[in-house]
């Protein structure tokens, strides 16, 4: 399968599957790929009293008073009856629409069609939507320690990129929000990768499947428990070592004296430069990447990736992919002072 971006292609990686890979050099910051989803579906979508105040369409927030609801099952709610019309010719079919007031499950069974759905097929479908779907989530609140999932996707191509506790890229979503810069015909709930820092052609390319924050036992826990893997990452062949009770951060902070003695370039040049059999046994660059890509905003536990450069200039101002703050390499800058047409301006 192919991916609609000249600049990646699909690979079959030995011990890991298929994944991406840059079929060119990647700058910090690139947009790589913008994924819209093939099939989407609210985090409790049979209940027939549903009490979202988002659109089961779009998933925009909206009044609960303003919603409308389908006529037929009344168990799902739309933003207006543009977006009720467009739902009952894709993700609300009539099918579907039959199926919310009982079960899927048992839908499936009493179908006309049911042939088409045995119990090992329906279990095979269950299980790949298990390890595809990406969480859609709530807008982020500093005063919510866990933030929830207003629906789940599958896109067909971001599927396609494996887990790294060090990536090299991250995922962007705009629920709710614009983007801080020019995204024209992005919608609600398209994905956007981009480029945390340089990658030479040839590297494969990879996200985090979760917060980066997490230490080696949970993330190992949530690997096995979700996806059926356990990682053997740089990252995680460095922290087998270390005790239970040392944090990322303890670590982090005994490193942070030979980061910060180097310059910017110096650290680029070092960290983007290593391969994976340089980081054996080495704290270094696990606290470089704590330091430089990992927001500190209380409950955030976000990746930070630069914006978008324009042209040949890269910009200054890291923008975390959860929270949604920008921060530049001097200050924190707050989103109110980007410019009016949604650009954030970046130094000369």
């Amino acid at each position: 399968m192919a991916v609609p971006s000249s600049v990646l292609k699909v690979e079959e990686i030995q011990g890991r599957g298929r994944g991406i890979v840059a079929s060119q050099p990647l700058k910090a910051g690139q947009i790589i790929l913008t994924d819209s989803p093939i099939l989407l579906y609210p985090t409790s979508p049979f209940s027939q009293q549903h009490s979202s105040s988002f659109c089961d369409h779009c998933f925009k927030s909206c009044s609960s008073s303003s919603l409308v609801s389908c006529p037929s099952c009344h168990g799902y709610r739309f933003c207006d009856s543009t977006c009720l019309s467009k739902a009952l010719n894709s993700s609300h079919s009539t099918f579907v629409c039959h199926s919310v007031p009982t079960s899927i499950i048992s839908s499936l069974f009493s179908h006309p069609d049911n042939e088409l759905f045995s119990l090992q097929l329906t279990s095979s479908l269950l299980a790949k939507d298990k390890l595809n779907a990406f969480g859609i989530m709530h807008p982020f609140s500093e005063n919510d320690e866990h933030r929830s999932v207003r629906a789940y996707g599958i896109y067909p191509y971001a599927s396609f990129f494996n887990h790294d506790c060090l990536p090299n890229a991250c995922r962007f979503d705009y629920v709710d929000v614009n983007p801080p810069y020019h995204a024209d015909g992005l919608n609600n709930t398209d994905f956007v990768i981009r480029m945390i820092h340089d990658v030479p052609q040839g590297r494969e390319i990879c996200l985090s499947y979760f917060p980066v924050n997490d230490n080696y036992s949970s993330r190992q826990k949530r690997l096995l428990e979700d996806y059926g893997f356990a990682c053997n990452c740089d990252r995680c062949n460095v922290e087998s070592n270390w005790s239970d009770n040392e944090s990322i951060e303890e670590n982090a902070e005994e490193d942070k004296q030979e980061v910060m003695a180097m310059d910017d370039e110096e650290e680029d040049e070092q960290y983007e430069n290593m391969e994976p059999s340089d980081t054996d046994n080495n704290d270094f660059p696990h606290a470089y990447f704590f330091l430089k890509y990992m927001c500190d905003r209380t409950n955030c536990g976000g990746t930070l990736a630069p914006l978008p450069p324009k042209g040949d200039t890269l910009s200054n101002v890291m923008e975390c992919n959860v929270c949604g703050k920008l921060k530049s390499d001097d200050d924190n800058i707050n989103v109110d002072d980007k410019a009016q047409d949604g650009e954030v301006p970046m130094e000369d």
